[in-house]
């Protein structure tokens, strides 16, 4: 079992680290349907729009896309890695 998450996290680092690089520039398909209808005219900026995060970069820097992958999924492992120390039960320890 051990193996199995550890390379699910290699996997996960890697397809965020280095083929990040590679995903479209191109809007989703929620963007370019209000692109389309017009209702992207009325849209306003979200609040995180200026965050450290914000368009999958670093500070606004595309350059820096895949480290703001690997850190996001390093977050996201941390976190659901931590709920399941915490939800398991307490007979398996």
């Amino acid at each position: 079992m051990k193996k199995f998450f550890v390379g699910f996290a290699v996997v996960s680092l890697l397809i965020a680290g280095v083929l990040s690089y590679f995903a479209s520039s191109d809007p989703d398909g929620l963007d370019k349907v209000t692109e389309d209808t017009g209702i992207a005219q009325h849209a306003q900026e979200h609040p995180f729009s200026g965050g450290t995060f914000a368009d999958y970069a670093l500070g606004g820097d595309s350059r820096f896309t895949g480290l703001a992958g690997v850190l996001g999924v390093v977050v996201v492992l941390a976190l659901s890695f931590g709920l399941f120390m915490v939800l398991r039960k307490k007979s398996v320890r």
